[in-house]
């Protein structure tokens, strides 16, 4: 690998400068709803952190199970732009942008169901309950920015254009932090205002990125891909690919609803304490995925330009890369709690006992960036049916066995411990699937 390196000076210096972009990217999201959280977590009444917490579960499982949006864009745009391809660039934006929007408005005409059953599913108590709803039904009206952005980004993505991401989301997450304080510390209005908070950020972050879209395009090439734009077979193609990554964020986000489920019949002591570092696992995951997105953009790229002796170097520099960051990131989290979890709450009878749980961060974080790679190398390759498949797997030999156990022995370790069976299980399914796609023809064309 270090003769690869020294040989390809190049593509690493592409790889560091696009993962270091994505990572400053992904993290200012998660920062601006920890904010939001720590401005909830030193109210008075516990209940409302504990409220949103369900809710971001549930926004988690919603946004997350359509984040095919922003993985098949970038897909289908770096392979583009391997084969220089225009017309195919402004066709991954413009199919995946119609589907975005028609999900989005689906899902406010049915935001009053899936907010009902949501929170039976997610079973708190009927303090909790109410306040995670108002939460819910002041954000859902942001769904429809939210899902846009998601293929804006992808699109950014694909294209190496890490820039324009970072600036689209410290613009939305810079007003999320804004009008959080606000609504929540200086006007009071509790859940509804941070969920209020969180819609309107995203709203005016698709300005921002749809400003940038149209300075990015030429026109005469827009015209081009318009009259392509119905291509049936090209829709089909497109479909398949997002029903495979449908399948798989669906997996992986239902394994989180039963965790916090569970958590939530081990008491509300116990569902804030899991929140708390829920809270912190996912930004520190944050660092592993920009990394992941920088390994699906050239490995798209690899596959445009038919460079498949590319392919292992490039997986074996990003699973080392993301490894060392996982284990950094949550080594801090483990040596420094109370910095930590302090920022986050004034509740320090939840700082204590949630030391124990505190290194299932270096158990789950460590697994996770080996899977997550793993997959974004997959998705680079737009393989959609391997990361059903090893999603699929996951659940049913790695998750479900150790939460049942959990289940019957009221165990919150057995419970980190399932979530940390999930993404190995993932990381060795997707392993053993590796070594045929090193072969020429094996990898799966996009049909544009």
């Amino acid at each position: 690998m270090f003769d690869y390196v020294k040989a390809n000076h190049d593509l690493v210096r592409r790889f560091y400068k696009s993962s270091f972009v994505n990572v400053l990217s992904n993290l200012t999201e998660p920062l601006a709803g920890l904010i939001g959280i720590a401005f909830l977590g030193h109210l008075t009444e516990i209940g409302y952190l504990a409220g949103v917490g369900l809710a971001t579960v549930l926004f988690n499982y919603i946004y997350e199970n359509l984040l095919f949006l922003r993985i098949s864009t970038t897909a289908v745009t770096s392979q583009a732009v391997g084969r220089d391809d225009q017309e195919a660039m402004l066709l991954a934006l413009l199919r995946n942008g119609l589907i975005a929007l028609v999900l989005g408005v689906l899902i406010l005409i049915l935001q009053y169901p899936i907010g009902a059953l949501g929170f039976i599913l997610l079973n708190g108590s009927p303090e909790v309950e109410s306040i995670g709803l108002s939460y819910f039904y002041a954000r859902i009206w942001g769904t429809p920015a939210v899902l846009l952005n998601f293929v804006i980004i992808g699109w950014f993505l694909g294209r190496e254009q890490g820039g324009k991401v970072l600036l689209l989301t410290t613009v939305g997450s810079t007003i999320n932090i804004v009008l959080n304080y606000f609504a929540i510390i200086r006007w009071d209005l509790g859940s509804t205002g941070a969920g209020l908070s969180q819609a309107i950020s995203e709203y005016l972050m698709l300005l921002v990125g749809m400003l940038l879209v149209i300075c990015s395009i030429h026109w005469q090439d827009l015209l081009t891909a318009l009259r392509q734009f119905w291509n049936w077979s090209a829709f089909q193609a497109t479909f398949f690919l997002n029903s495979d990554l449908l399948v798989r964020s669906l997996v992986y986000m239902s394994t989180w609803a039963i965790f916090f489920n569970l958590s939530a019949t081990f008491g509300t002591d116990i569902l804030a304490e899991n929140t708390l570092l829920q809270q912190v696992v996912f930004p520190l995951s944050f660092l592993v995925e920009g990394i992941g997105f920088a390994t699906e953009t050239l490995i798209g790229n690899f596959k445009g330009q038919s460079a498949n002796d590319q392919l292992l170097p490039l997986l074996q520099i990003s699973l080392l890369n993301s490894l060392l960051v996982a284990v950094a990131a949550s080594g801090a989290c483990i040596v420094f709690p109370e910095i930590v979890f302090g920022l986050l709450t004034s509740h320090t009878e939840l700082i204590e006992p949630l030391k124990a749980y505190v290194p299932w961060s270096l158990v789950v974080l460590s697994c996770f960036s080996i899977a997550w790679i793993l997959e974004s190398y997959f998705a680079g390759l737009a393989l959609g049916k391997s990361l059903r498949k090893a999603s699929l797997v996951a659940i049913s030999l790695g998750f479900a066995p150790v939460a049942v156990w959990a289940w019957l022995a009221h165990s919150n370790h057995l419970l980190w411990l399932a979530i940390s069976a999930f993404m190995l299980t993932r990381a060795v399914v997707l392993g053993f699937l590796l070594p045929q796609t090193f072969e020429t023809n094996s990898t799966a064309a996009i049909v544009d």
